[in-house]
């Protein structure tokens, strides 16, 4: 049903391949919303979103409101006379007033398989809690916390050393896949939509800069895991001989009899830490100030033994 006209509000990159795919199929989007822009670094240089660079590189109106609860607000999109509005990941919570506006309502592409992992860290929660099976979830909006009606969901296999960078570009494409599907027989879609279970919801916080410390004393597997959840960002890390290292590949090993956080071994490749429970053989690490770089290459640059130990703050 590409005569549906669309307004698309989204705001990172996970949003882009959905819009790219709206606008490939032909579909009649009126306006995209996405968050105010942001002044970064030193210069306090404006930084657009990568939803509205897309939208300006595609030809399309993009508006940027400070909130969704003002009347005025409220007009204007109303005045775009949308068929159904499009949310991925914009960032701010609809309320009533938008939500009944559409005809067909409020359309999320949700990156976690609902009502599993609502909020706002579906992704990284699966790599953490080390799930073989993940995907994606159309839904329709309402005034909860992730808790509309669902009306496709789409899965996909984990690679064993899946990072929450891999998966959320495989799942904003997946996303992509499923919404244009949905839009294509949204009557049917709608007429068949299922209650979520509200005994099988499940939370998910965002992650802090707290738990990106390696704590050692944790099994191997639950930090290998954290490891991948926060790779691209914000790294997992801990402390050797005052400065901070990034660790950013490890391998589950069998360990040895040492406390946690002691170098157990030393090659000319990697080097393994004892953790609670098994031990982690170190493959790729970021020095401070640095760039990421092989364990091989750290370890030319550094006098590294077994007994060393690797701290928390």
């Amino acid at each position: 049903m590409a005569s549906l006209r669309i307004v698309f509000m989204g705001t990172p990159d996970f949003s882009v391949p959905s819009l790219q795919a709206l606008h490939d199929q032909g579909f009649d989007i009126a306006a995209v919303y996405s968050q105010p822009d942001k002044q970064r670094g030193r210069g306090k240089k404006v930084s657009f979103s990568p939803v509205k660079e897309k939208a300006l590189e595609l030809g399309i109106p993009v508006l940027q409101p400070d909130t969704l609860r003002d009347e005025q607000v409220v007009a204007e999109l109303a005045a775009f006379q949308p068929d159904v509005i499009i949310v991925i990941a914009y960032g701010k919570i609809l309320p009533k007033a938008v939500l009944d506006i559409p005809k067909y309502g409020c359309l999320n592409v949700h990156g976690s398989l609902l009502p599993k992992y609502r909020g706002a860290a579906p992704i990284q929660y699966a790599v953490k809690d080390g799930e073989a099976v993940s995907g994606v979830t159309i839904m329709l909006l309402d005034e909860g916390m992730d808790t509309g009606a669902i009306l496709k969901k789409a899965e996909i296999k984990l690679d064993p050393k899946e990072t929450t960078g891999s998966l959320f570009d495989k799942l904003s494409v997946l996303g992509a896949q499923a919404l244009t599907d949905v839009l294509a027989h949204i009557e049917e879609y709608e007429r068949n939509a299922c209650p979520q279970d509200e005994s099988q919801a499940t939370y998910t916080a965002k992650i802090d800069k707290e738990t990106a410390q390696i704590d050692w004393t944790q099994d191997a597997i639950v930090i290998e895991r954290l490891i991948r959840t926060l790779d691209p960002h914000p790294g997992a890390y801990t402390w050797l001989d005052g400065k901070r290292l990034k660790v950013w590949s490890a391998d589950v090993v069998d360990g040895a009899d040492a406390e946690p956080g002691t170098i157990i071994a030393v090659t000319k490749k990697t080097f393994t830490v004892q953790t609670g429970s098994g031990a982690l053989c170190v493959r790729e690490v970021q020095p401070e100030s640095r760039k990421r770089m092989q364990t091989a290459q750290f370890l030319q640059g550094i006098s590294l033994q077994p007994g060393d130990v690797l701290t928390r703050e």
